[in-house]
C-alpha cells in the first residue's frame, strides 16, 4: 500500500485497515509456526504497511489538535 493511497483513506477505514493487517500478520506468525510460508518477506511488508497506516493516524491527529488550538 502506497503512502497516497493512505490519504485518500478516511480515518474509520484506516482503524478498519490496520485492524485486518494486524490479523493477517498474526495468521503469518501462526503459520510460521505450524508450516512453511510461501513468502517469508510477507512480514515486513505488512508491518511496513502497519506503520504507514499508524503514522498517516497520528499526522491527522496532530493536524486536529493544532487547527484547534488556532481557533
Amino acid at each position: 500500500m502506497k503512502a497516497s493511497e493512505i490519504r485518500e483513506l478516511k480515518d474509520e477505514e484506516i482503524v478498519h485497515e490496520v485492524r485486518r493487517l494486524r490479523r493477517e500478520l498474526y495468521t503469518l506468525r501462526s503459520q510460521a509456526v505450524t508450516e512453511k510460508l510461501e513468502n517469508p518477506r510477507q512480514f515486513g511488508v505488512i508491518r511496513k504497511d502497519i506503520a504507514r497506516l499508524l503514522t498517516e493516524q497520528t499526522a491527522r491527529r496532530n493536524q486536529a489538535k493544532t487547527a484547534g488550538a488556532a481557533e
